[in-house]
């Protein structure tokens, strides 16, 4: 099976995480996934295999060398966003793309010049939606690229290699895939998230997070007689989202700029409730914006009366960047990696998160590597067949530098 043809398979399950769900994994679905990829680890010859019963799956490629060298693991998530639907996935391929506007479906067009992306990948094979779902790329592409690359290292074993570790969880979109990781058990000594965008990225900056829940209760009465008795949920949300700054949403910022996201909202007359998301890669901003939400719920009580507007805030994970400072080879051997498998690193913060985040935390060094993916978490999702094989290649390229590995 080549890469395309088990990246393929993958997206025909729906594995859409839940943001509001108390269970681990938040869906059910994510487990029928996650045993058919544990069958398929099986069949693909590595051993100690396993699925806990929360879904988190590893697995061990065994060293082919005598040599002392660092066991080293890989690791990508396999829940997709809630944010775009992932039911009845139909993937396409575009063969040889010639560099104009796609036609995903009739009245659906992916036009170059809303997707520029697209220009950096003429020529190439790309996996495209038919416009109505997201494709899974992120991060099934991942999970393809390392299951691809372990069955590589296994046909070639001149291609001398340590004990390599794999790892597949849930719920990453969540921002809980991380939570129920067994680190003891993966027994790394560090690890890579192979959950990037495009060709050559290398992350190990990323955003701290945080998500905040509104509560608003208003108070219905029949509109014809409501004066001086309704409180209107739906205009004390609109009020409250007028609070944050409208030159800090992700759709005015960039770079290491951080904002406010208003992620969700339900509402009627009676009651509201708002999902944001809190980011911002300086820790003492970050904390500012934290209170700077909870504050806006404040000044609304003090005008509304105590217990209106609730605000709770919850982190999810930090900057792993201090934590890989101090632990630069993880990262020169991705870039040595890159430079002899011809791809050209591209070092930037994510302005988002990986599980690798909250791992690095827990004393698992763990930067995040391309996985070939464009316009995640929407209908324009597409990956190239290419960008995937040059992602497994980098896998099998760190394996066999770490082989020769010496510290």
């Amino acid at each position: 099976m080549d890469i395309t043809e088990r990246f393929l398979n993958y997206t025909k399950f729906d594995t859409q995480s839940d943001e509001d769900s108390l269970t681990v994994p938040s869906t059910a679905k994510q487990l029928v996934f996650a045993e058919y990829l544990k069958k398929e680890l099986e069949r693909e010859g590595l051993d100690d295999v396993e699925m806990d019963d929360k879904g988190y799956i590893y697995a061990t490629l065994k060293a082919n060398t005598k040599d002392d060298v660092p066991t080293i693991g890989f690791i990508s998530h396999y829940d997709t966003s809630p944010d775009c639907p992932g039911t009845d996935i139909k993937p396409r391929i575009v063969a040889h793309y010639d560099g104009g506007d796609i036609t995903l479906r009739e009245g659906i067009v992916m036009t170059t010049e809303k997707n520029p992306e697209l220009l950096q990948h003429v020529g190439e094979d790309l996996i495209v939606t038919d416009g109505t779902t997201l494709l899974g790329a992120d991060d099934k592409a991942g999970i393809a690229e390392i299951v691809q690359a372990m069955v590589y290292l296994q046909e070639h074993k001149d291609i001398k290699h340590g004990k390599i570790r794999v790892a597949f969880n849930p719920d990453e979109e969540t921002g809980r895939g991380a939570s129920h990781f067994d680190i003891e058990r993966f027994d790394c000594e560090w690890a890579y998230t192979m959950d990037g965008g495009d060709v050559g990225e290398l992350e190990f900056e990323n955003f701290n997070a945080a998500s905040a829940k509104i509560s608003i209760k208003g108070v219905s009465v029949h509109p014809g007689y409501a004066k001086g008795k309704m409180v209107n949920a739906n205009a004390l949300a609109v009020e409250f989202a007028r609070m944050l700054p409208d030159d800090q949403t992700p759709e005015t910022t960039e770079g290491y700029q951080g904002f406010y996201h208003l992620q969700g909202i339900t509402s009627d007359t009676g009651q509201a409730r708002m999902s944001y998301l809190i980011r911002d890669f300086d820790r003492n901003h970050f904390e500012e914006r934290k209170r700077f939400i909870q504050k806006c719920a404040e000044q609304m009580n003090d005008k509304y009366g105590e217990g209106t507007v609730e605000c709770v805030v919850s982190d999810q994970y930090y900057n792993m960047k201090e934590k890989i400072d101090p632990q630069m080879h993880v990262i020169d051997l991705v870039l040595k990696a890159m430079q002899e498998t011809g791809v050209a690193p591209r070092v930037n913060p994510i302005r988002g998160g990986t599980d690798g985040a909250q791992l690095s935390y827990r004393g698992l060094p763990c930067p995040n590597i391309f996985a070939g993916g464009i316009n995640f978490h929407g209908p324009f999702e597409f990956v190239p067949v290419q960008s995937m094989e040059k992602a497994m290649q980098v896998i099998v390229k760190i394996c066999e530098l770490v082989g020769k590995y010496n510290g």
